[in-house]
C-alpha cells in the first residue's frame, strides 16, 4: 500500500517571518521534497491545520493560520485545535484503515509527537521524517528536543527516515 503524507502544521507562522523555527528554511526545504515525491507518486496527501485561538498567531483567517503549500486538487485539509490530529477531527475516516503515515510537520514536541503516537495507536504503520519538523527553543534547543522527540518515537515503533531517504511506492 503507497503511504499516505500526513504534514502537520506546515503553516505560515511556523515557516516564515516573523517568528519561523529555528533552522526553518532547511526544515521547509526537506518537507518540500517530501511532498514532491508524494505528489508524483500519486500518493494521498492531508494537509494537518490548527486553528489557534485568542492571540495565538495560527486563529483562523489569519497570514500565520494559512497553509505554506497550497492545497491540490484531491488533497484533504483537516482542522484541528488539540495536538494529536486524530482528536475530534475527520482525520481518522479519511486515512485507508492500517494505511502506512510518513509524517512531517510542526512542532515536534507537540502536535507531531501527538499525532504519530496517536496513529501508532491505531495500527498504523508510522514513518517520521527527521530533516522535515521541528519546533522552537524553549529548555532545550530546538535541535535538542526535536532529537529527544525523534528517540522517544521510535522506542515507540515509529521508523526514522530523511527526507532523501523517502519513499512513495
Amino acid at each position: 500500500m503507497v503511504p499516505v503524507l500526513l504534514l502537520i502544521d506546515v503553516q505560515n507562522n511556523m515557516l516564515l517571518p516573523p517568528t519561523p523555527v529555528p533552522d526553518a528554511d532547511r526544515v521547509a526545504a526537506a518537507i518540500s521534497r517530501v511532498l514532491e515525491r508524494a505528489r508524483a507518486a500519486g500518493a494521498q496527501v492531508v494537509h494537518v491545520r490548527n486553528n489557534g485561538t485568542g492571540h495565538d498567531p495560527d486563529v483562523p483567517e489569519t497570514s500565520g493560520w494559512e497553509l505554506v503549500h497550497d492545497v491540490r486538487p484531491g488533497e484533504h485539509v483537516v482542522d484541528k485545535q488539540a495536538p494529536d490530529s486524530f482528536a475530534d477531527t475527520q482525520l481518522g475516516s479519511l486515512l485507508p484503515e492500517s494505511a502506512p503515515l510518513i509524517v512531517a510537520g510542526m512542532q515536534s514536541d507537540f502536535c507531531v509527537r501527538a499525532t504519530a503516537l496517536a496513529a501508532l495507536d491505531r495500527g498504523h504503520e508510522v514513518t517520521l521524517v527527521q530533516d522535515a519538523h521541528a519546533t522552537y527553543d524553549d529548555e532545550l534547543s530546538a535541535a535538542e528536543e526535536s532529537a529527544r522527540v525523534d528517540e522517544e518515537l521510535s522506542t515507540a515503533g515509529v521508523k526514522l527516515v530523511g527526507s532523501e531517504e523517502v519513499v512513495f511506492a
